[in-house]
């Protein structure tokens, strides 16, 4: 039996990778790439404007710092959004998760109650009963047994 379980999961292990897995890597792979060339391309560009003259350097320089604010602001404004999205989260975990847990609470401290109603007063007593029945039976069963 041992020998079965070993084999079945030597074949488990053994199984192709999916296609969902393969699909995950391929992207990983081209992930990995694109910011590789994306690194490479930033170098070539700084060289490239380490070279040229003071002019374009500046100009450069300019449309980075417009950029870098544009960035900023965007950023500011994200920020924003993620802080009012708190803030409703806050309210939607206050005003309806609370009520809701509090009501489940409650069925729950019912659903015990009446649990323990049914099993003292009905299942303790058909148990009882069952267990007089079987002390009857067992002592006919006797009696019958010494005629």
């Amino acid at each position: 039996m041992a020998d079965s379980e070993t084999s079945k999961e030597i074949t488990v292990e053994n199984q192709p990778v999916s296609t969902q897995e393969q699909e995950s890597k391929r992207g990983a792979t081209i992930a990995i790439i694109v910011a590789v060339v994306l690194v490479i391309a930033i170098i070539a560009g700084i060289v490239v404007l380490s070279l040229q003259d003071g002019g374009t350097v500046t100009k450069v320089r300019d449309l980075f710092i417009i950029l870098m604010a544009l960035m900023t602001f965007v950023i500011g404004l994200a920020l924003v959004i993620l802080m009012v999205q708190i803030a409703d989260l806050t309210n939607l975990l206050k005003n309806e998760i609370k009520p809701i847990m509090h009501s489940t609470t409650d069925t729950v401290n019912t659903l015990k109650g009446t649990v323990r109603f049914m099993s003292d007063n009905l299942t303790e007593p058909v148990i009882r009963l069952n267990q007089s029945l079987a002390g009857i039976k067992k002592i006919v069963q006797l009696i019958r047994f010494k005629k």
